[in-house]
């Protein structure tokens, strides 16, 4: 909003330092402070808020050090997660832009179902929430609707160079076309693009199934992944910021005509915008953490680490770079992971030998640690750590080819 309000200054009364909001650097600046100042201020009045109303965490005992104590600590702090990456969104970045439509699409329509999965478990006091059938619908839902635009949509193009060129201005321009294309990256091959439209061996009219497939597996993966992470104090928000930090640059190089050719990456139209968002993203989570390090005086509940994945996995999609996601995210991977082997493990032996047994001291690989009396704040600080390696390697993929 605030874009268009000073673009129309400019072009009215030219208004001094209302060009400012014309450069993505300084609105995505702001974004993030805007977003720090929301969730930090915001965030102990809704804390309040939910204590007032009894809006208390349930905890079943496992066994966990510490785990009773943090019986009754406000839960559904997703809400700040939200407003945090909504409002300097909206304030900041262009609105008739399709991919920063998309995002906020996303952001609602999951924080929705998780809303929902919260407000059962604690206002109806059914600790299951929301049916594991329904939560799969509304990700295959978001799913259609992300995968559809970005198959069919006008503006999701990309720029393709022409080897001819021509002279203007003592300056050598190079032919391009904005064209609809389906090409993704692939990480560490020199040529390193995918085009889905080359996958089927029969024929191209039915890669559109195929792609938004592709898209409604990877949102309810990492939505999923996320998800299984939120598990102790800070450590979905912390990954969560790394790996919205890494998309920022990603989006930015992406978005930027002079970066992308000298990379020899997809330039993308109008992305930067994007840039926006992410950094909106970031802010929300390191406000968020504020209230959440440990000890936490607020958990974000399946509001906000449903919308973290599914947020994370619409950005992957949107800067093309979704095959990067299980480097990228690989803290939710194995987190994933850990609970598909301790289950799949469990169920083998005890059909095998009839009783089951387990890889894990406890799944997630976080309760692992925290049964080898591993402190709560050393497992986050270790996987956020770990986080950032991925996040750097993820960065060197421009290069490393």
């Amino acid at each position: 909003m605030l874009y268009y309000f000073f673009d129309y200054l400019q072009r009215e009364f030219d208004l001094i330092g209302a060009g400012v909001f014309q450069y993505i650097s300084f609105r995505a600046g702001m974004a993030a402070v805007i977003s720090l100042l929301i969730t930090i201020m915001f965030g102990k009045k809704l804390i309040n808020f939910l204590r007032k109303k009894q809006v208390g965490e349930s905890v079943r005992d496992l066994g966990l050090e510490g785990q009773m104590e943090k019986k009754g600590t406000p839960t559904m702090g997703g809400l700040i997660i939200l407003s945090g990456i909504l409002v300097p969104v909206l304030l900041f970045a262009k609105l008739d832009n399709v991919y920063v439509i998309l995002l906020i699409v996303a952001t609602i329509w999951l924080g929705l179902i998780g809303f929902l999965d919260d407000y059962i478990k604690v206002f109806k006091k059914n600790k299951e929430g929301l049916a594991g059938r329904f939560k799969v619908v509304g990700q295959i839902g978001i799913g259609l609707i992300v995968g559809l635009t970005l198959y069919f949509h006008d503006d999701v193009v990309v720029r393709e160079y022409s080897d001819t060129a021509v002279i203007e201005n003592n300056e050598v321009i190079r032919e391009y076309e904005d064209v609809k294309s389906t090409k993704t990256t692939v990480p560490f091959f020199k040529d390193n693009e995918l085009d889905y439209d080359g996958i089927i061996p029969f024929g191209h009219d039915y890669t559109w199934i195929m792609y938004v497939l592709i898209v409604i597996f990877i949102i309810t993966a990492v939505s999923n992944g996320a998800n299984i992470t939120d598990g102790i104090d800070g450590l979905a928000a912390g990954t969560s910021a790394i790996i919205g930090l890494t998309l920022a640059i990603f989006a930015y190089l992406s978005g930027r005509v002079d970066f992308s050719d000298y990379l020899n990456i997809l330039h993308i139209p109008n992305l930067s915008e994007v840039v926006i968002f992410c950094t909106a993203f970031v802010g929300a989570c390191c406000g968020f953490l504020w209230y959440n390090s440990y000890p936490a005086q607020v958990f974000m509940g399946d509001t906000g680490s449903l919308s973290l994945g599914g947020i994370i996995a619409v950005l992957a999609l949107v800067v093309r770079k979704e095959l990067m996601i299980p480097l990228l995210c690989g803290i939710f991977l194995i987190e994933n992971m850990s609970v598909i082997l301790q289950v799949s493990y469990f169920k083998y032996t005890k059909k095998k030998y009839g009783e089951g047994r387990r890889i894990f001291l406890m799944s997630p690989l976080h309760h692992h640690y925290q049964k080898k009396n591993l402190h709560e704040s050393k497992i986050v600080t270790r996987f956020w750590i770990v986080g950032i390696l991925l996040a750097i390697l993820t960065l060197a993929t421009l290069k490393l080819r």
